[in-house]
């Protein structure tokens, strides 16, 4: 296992289909795919969302937990005008009656399969199974596993229905907010948003993991990847509301899943004395993600912390990646 200390790029909670050869990188959603049937409303989501005042914070980090590989610093101001915001992911109930209303099929269905995480399915499943990641050997890939099947075709999301929705693809997403009247996040929203309005803290309640032996956020527990002690309750995900909200109202931005933002990644960020409103660069490869999930452990991931980031392609999809949407004021 890698030591922490050696701040490689390298996560345990990314799988990108560009790692076993399977890939197409491209940021335009074929808009008939989302085309919404006549008749079909969208969804009231501005009572769903809660509005997050603009104003000026410090984004990134130079904390020594960081990776500065991954482009969490320099430190720069970056100014925000008002938006709202989703309080929790996207539920599998949302991304469900999204699905029934459009007939959309995800990008893990158009494949045929996504990336499941080792322990997470039936043995039946893992029979199955006849290509792992080489990088990150937890990670399978499980053909017939999408949003529907989360751990493959002999599983359900009955029971799960306010847990977030995985298996998402940022093309996914970004139908989702089409069909919704949203948008996703760009990465300093995304920030500044987790913050909750603490300055510089290193998680959205403060800089302590477990204050007062309290768990706030669903992350791995034990010696990854092989054992979680499940302190925080769950082995894999949980439902969307299941910690204490942070000063803004919103729920689980650490830990859980990973969360999509709108920007292209990139490590390298304007030195203007105060940025405003940034939305990264305008072309990429790979798009970010932020908030870590369910699989981060301090001795190998520690991107649960609120300034963490990391990336991967549009198309990519597994079992701890979901998102959030935001919407202008009116």
């Amino acid at each position: 296992m890698t030591n922490e200390n050696e701040k490689t790029t390298t996560s345990c909670c990314a799988a990108a289909r560009q790692s076993i050869g399977e890939t197409n990188n491209t940021e335009v959603v074929d808009s008939g795919s989302i085309a919404i049937p006549s008749g079909v409303n969208q969804p009231e989501v501005a009572r769903e969302m809660v509005l997050i005042k603009g104003g000026t914070f410090l984004m990134g980090t130079h904390d020594d937990d960081g990776f500065p590989a991954d482009g969490e610093g320099p430190v720069r101001e970056v100014r925000l005008d008002d938006f709202y915001m989703n309080q929790h992911a996207v539920t599998n109930q949302e991304f469900l009656s999204f699905v029934e209303a459009t007939g959309y099929k995800t990008d893990a269905e158009k494949y045929g399969w996504s990336f499941v995480f080792e322990h997470l399915m039936s043995d039946k499943t893992k029979e199955a199974v006849t290509q792992k990641v080489k990088q990150t050997p937890w990670w399978w890939v499980v053909h017939g596993a999408d949003f529907k099947h989360p751990e493959g075709p002999d599983s359900s999301i009955d029971g799960r229905l306010d847990h977030p929705a995985i298996h998402i693809s940022w093309n996914d997403a970004l139908a989702y907010c089409q069909w919704s009247g949203t948008r996703l996040p760009t990465e300093a929203e995304w920030e500044y948003a987790a913050r909750g309005g603490l300055q510089q803290k290193k998680y959205p309640w403060g800089d302590e993991l477990t204050p007062g032996d309290k768990h706030y956020c669903n992350i791995w527990q034990g010696t990854f990847p092989d054992e979680n002690r499940q302190d925080d309750g769950y082995f894999g995900t949980a439902p969307v509301t299941a910690f204490p909200p942070n000063g803004y109202g919103l729920f689980n931005m650490a830990g859980n899943v990973w969360e999509w933002c709108q920007d292209w990644f990139t490590k390298h960020h304007s030195q203007a004395r105060t940025t405003l409103h940034p939305r990264g660069p305008k072309q990429g490869t790979t798009k970010v993600m932020r908030g870590g999930s369910y699989l981060c452990h301090h001795s190998y991931c520690n991107r649960y912390r609120v300034a963490a980031r990391t990336s991967n392609t549009p198309d990519s999809s597994s079992g701890n990646l979901g998102f959030r949407c935001v919407k202008d004021p009116f």
